[in-house]
């Protein structure tokens, strides 16, 4: 393993054990909750959206694997202030670079459970909060 690698573990690790934006929000515009069958991982995801569709906060409240809990971790620091254009165009290559490690086909769901939430909002936002 190169150091580079390592680094990118390192950093799986802290999200993983510390969380950014970790816990739950009352006044929500949106709060979705997604689970991957396969592992048991959860992750409860809350937005706040403001009148021009910006995501202006985020809390993640994730429960599974180290990989899982580190991707929601990284995508609530890299949506806050994104528009909900811009994150409905997110895509599973953006997660795996920024978790930053070769991801195995197994973990792919695991990695890509905080993208499917995060999808999943969107859609209930624009559904029934912004006809």
């Amino acid at each position: 393993m190169d150091m580079i690698e390592l680094m990118y573990q390192e950093n799986i690790l802290d999200h993983y054990k510390n969380p950014h934006n970790f816990g739950k929000m009352e006044n929500a515009t949106v709060h979705h909750h997604e689970k991957n069958p396969l592992c048991g991982d959860e992750l409860d995801m809350f937005l706040m959206i403001d009148e021009n569709k910006k995501i202006v906060d985020v809390k993640v409240h994730p429960t599974g694997c180290a990989i899982s809990v580190a991707s929601a971790s990284m995508l609530s620091d890299e949506i806050k202030g994104k528009s909900i254009d811009e994150v409905k165009n997110m895509t599973k290559e953006q997660i795996l670079e920024m978790l930053g490690i070769p991801i195995s086909p197994v973990r792919l769901k695991c990695a890509l459970l905080s993208l499917d939430t995060l999808k999943n909002s969107t859609l209930i936002f624009e559904k029934y909060m912004r006809k």
